[in-house]
């Protein structure tokens, strides 16, 4: 070994170079044994995968969490059986789990692959939630659904389920925390319309809400149904399948949208890395393979009511029990995290929605809403779930900061992370490398990523008509006779034929051609000749890969081009939209969500109890309006502010004591206050303090030090402090800033 190697503490066994190796010392003969080597490691990674596959898919409940599990509930055994259960993730040795703190309840996606993705591994939105100790819940699925299951069925048991884990922490600070990932997310957001009273905040990580949203060029996926004539392939995939859908198509759909990866580039980085690659490889493709079926019912559903009707958005949606269902219905603080890079769900599907319900920030206030989005610049669809970056930074923060982000007021934020360095001030107070802050927006910001027009529209509401003739004319012409003709075994053959199936079921043991891989593989191990990095032929090998990626790419954008070439000129055509019932001049939002006039009367009546009550209260509401008033200023709240503010209240007596819950309903009424009457409120804040000198004090050293907890204050909130403080009656300076007048407004966030 060379002293550099030995310096580098190299342990890759040197090449000999000299006795029976002396005839590949030249670099071709190197290059040759090498690509010989990686050849054959190569195919004993592909033979263990199909190995892994059928150990896999014989589990009794196949899923690939890196955690223990215990079952809590089978949703098998109750009144609407279905194949979702809800464990307990048991916390692996060293990890501190606090009892007081809300539960974290991950749902994956039911998308074609088995469960377990949100826990795979340590850095996982699961790895994080016990970091930052929380009790942890898993609610997964079995790979075939229970006879006559529904959507709504999955909906009830889920309710079943996050019932048995309130009722598991009956001191936790807050309701549980759900996180629906993908597929997952628009039915956590469906359920929670319903059933607001069961959830705290909610995560949607890379889910669509907004079906035909998305940008010319650049989203290809959202023209599927109108390039395949709508959803009646569906109806035809379930029947050939004995009523239930292969989920192996599902994920073909997802490796068509990138051609370059799924033909060239994975397989060639683990060819490439064959010697660090395989473990990485192994542990993804056990997941990527454990492909999972749902019935007929449930596909017809997803893609006739959300993905080619959009109807989910309208309030177009209803139960058995006739209930609309309306996001706006919603309680809790929903956090959407997106990404640029995600060609599944891009920003404008995980974020048109808000500009479907609402008219302006304004309209979210008086729902009584909080949303928080992040649009991450590159990662990739699956990365938001099995990226340890991801998992590390955005998955990291929103487990520590869920309770900032739950009392948060009501409005639009986008949550920005900054490294935390050691010149970071209050640096103490931010848990893991970033600090999380939320910051005000407007409507205006979620328009600036782009999106549909009026055109775009009607040519998506073309595609749903025309859905809906032939879903029509097949069942009526077609489904009889396929329905006919399609057994038990027939379908089970057609699952086993698959592409994506075939290529895990032919590199196996079971194939006898493979069987001397293994001991091939061992001798090469043994014996193993890494080329050199600075080899030509190996530099000649990694640009023939980049132009055979660059090959693909090209095909691929000029198949999307000519597919949205295509999808435009028919179902944009105007008298196409006539003729199938869409008007070609309308310029009106067609899935915009009318409003209720119940809600306005219940807005107008909360109004006037919030406006009555404006000057009552005592030292809390004092502290806290006054709190949100200095700090209106900087349009940002971020997590330093909410730990100090726990710190003061741990070591100080006299400083008010409140549980989350109740210092979460105090926020949002005065800042509600604030929004209606700016003046009043503000000017009614002496009515609320007692009359004990200190306790005043007290109340003005918690403002200033909440506010001071993220670094030196700017000048205007300065002045906002100075001016509170004389309403506290209390004779202080504020650094920098002379004795002013108050404000004569208190200026409202601007609507979009």
């Amino acid at each position: 070994m060379s002293a550099i190697e030995k310096s580098q503490g190299s342990t890759v066994q040197p090449r000999p170079v000299f006795g029976a190796f002396a005839p590949f010392a030249n670099p071709f003969s190197a290059y040759m044994v090498d690509a010989a080597q990686r050849t054959v490691l190569f195919w004993d990674v592909m033979r263990q995968r199909g190995n892994q596959y059928r150990e896999h898919i014989a589990m009794k409940a196949p899923n690939v969490l890196d955690y223990k599990a215990e079952l809590v509930v089978d949703g098998r055994t109750l009144e609407r059986p279905v194949n979702y259960m809800l464990v307990r993730i048991v916390p692996p040795a060293g990890a501190s789990i606090d009892p007081k703190r809300r539960p974290f309840v991950v749902v994956d996606p039911r998308a074609g692959h088995g469960p377990g993705i949100g826990g795979f591994k340590a850095d996982s939105e699961i790895g994080e939630a016990l970091k930052a100790g929380h009790p942890c819940y898993f609610i997964g699925f079995l790979p075939d659904p229970m006879p006559g299951q529904t959507i709504e069925d999955i909906a009830r048991a889920e309710a079943a389920f996050l019932e048995k884990v309130i009722a598991l922490h009956p001191d936790a600070d807050g309701k549980p925390c759900v996180i629906g990932n993908c597929q997952a997310g628009w039915a956590v957001a469906m359920l929670a319309a319903v059933c607001p009273g069961l959830f705290g905040p909610i995560i949607l990580a890379g889910s669509p809400l907004s079906y035909w949203a998305g940008v010319r060029g650049k989203n290809p996926m959202r023209y599927t149904g109108g390039i395949l004539g709508g959803s009646w392939l569906a109806a035809l995939t379930s029947d050939l399948g004995h009523g239930k859908f292969d989920g192996s198509w599902l994920v073909q759909n997802f490796e068509n949208l990138n051609p370059s990866n799924t033909y060239w580039t994975k397989q060639y980085n683990l060819y490439s890395k064959v010697d660090t690659e395989a473990e990485r490889y192994l542990g993804f493709e056990r997941w990527w393979g454990g492909h999972v079926k749902l019935n007929s019912e449930e596909i017809q559903f997803i893609v006739d009511e959300l993905f080619v009707g959009n109807k989910l958005v309208a309030g177009e949606i209803e139960t058995s029990k006739g209930y609309t269902i309306d996001l706006r219905n919603i309680q809790s603080p929903i956090v959407v995290f997106c990404s640029k890079g995600d060609n599944i769900t891009p920003p404008q599907q995980a974020l048109q929605w808000i500009l479907d319900l609402y008219d302006d920030v304004d309209d979210i206030r008086s729902h009584g809403q909080t949303i928080v989005y992040t649009i991450h610049e590159t990662i990739g669809h699956l990365g938001i779930f099995v990226s340890s970056g991801v998992a590390r930074k955005e998955h990291s923060e929103f487990s520590s900061n869920i309770d900032l982000i739950d009392v948060l007021p009501p409005g639009l934020y986008e949550a920005k992370f900054e490294k935390k360095t050691a010149d970071t001030p209050g640096a103490d107070l931010a848990s893991g490398d970033w600090v999380m802050s939320c910051e005000a927006r407007t409507l205006a910001d979620i328009r600036a990523i782009g999106g549909n027009d009026a055109a775009d529209e009607r040519s998506f509401a073309a595609v749903a008509k025309v859905s809906e003739i032939n879903l029509a004319l097949y069942r009526t012409y077609l489904q009889p006779l396929i329905r006919a003709m399609s057994p038990a075994a027939g379908a089970n053959w057609m699952h086993k034929l698959h592409p994506l199936e075939l290529q895990y079921e032919l590199f196996g043991d079971s194939n006898p051609t493979m069987s001397p891989l293994k001991a091939a593989a061992e001798w090469v191990r043994k014996n193993r000749m890494p080329v050199a990095a600075d080899n030509p032929l190996a530099a000649a090998e990694q640009g023939l890969s980049r132009q055979i990626v660059a090959a693909l790419d090209a095909w691929r954008d000029l198949r999307d081009g000519l597919t949205e070439l295509m999808f435009f000129s028919v179902y944009g055509a105007p008298a196409f939209q006539a003729a199938v019932g869409v008007d070609p001049s309308s310029s009106h939002p067609l899935r915009k969500a009318g409003s209720s006039v119940l809600h306005r009367e219940l807005l107008a009546e909360h109004v006037a109890q919030l406006k009555s009550r404006i000057s009552t209260g005592g030292i809390q509401e004092a502290v806290i309006r006054a709190m949100l008033y200095v700090g209106m200023p900087r349009q940002a709240v971020d997590e330093r502010a909410l730990r100090m503010l726990r710190r003061i209240r741990d070591q100080q007596d006299g400083m008010p004591r409140l549980a989350l819950q109740e210092f979460k309903t105090m926020v949002r009424q005065q800042f509600c206050m604030l929004m209606l009457e700016p003046e009043a409120a503000v000017e009614a804040i002496p009515n609320l303090l007692p009359r004990e000198a200190e306790v005043r004090r007290k109340g003005l050293a918690v403002i200033r030090e909440v506010l001071s907890a993220r670094g030196e204050i700017e000048p205007e909130v300065a002045e906002r402090l100075q001016y509170v403080a004389r309403l506290f009656g209390v004779d202080t300076d504020i650094p920098g800033v002379t004795r002013l007048p108050p404000p004569k407004r208190t200026p409202r966030a601007k609507a979009s």
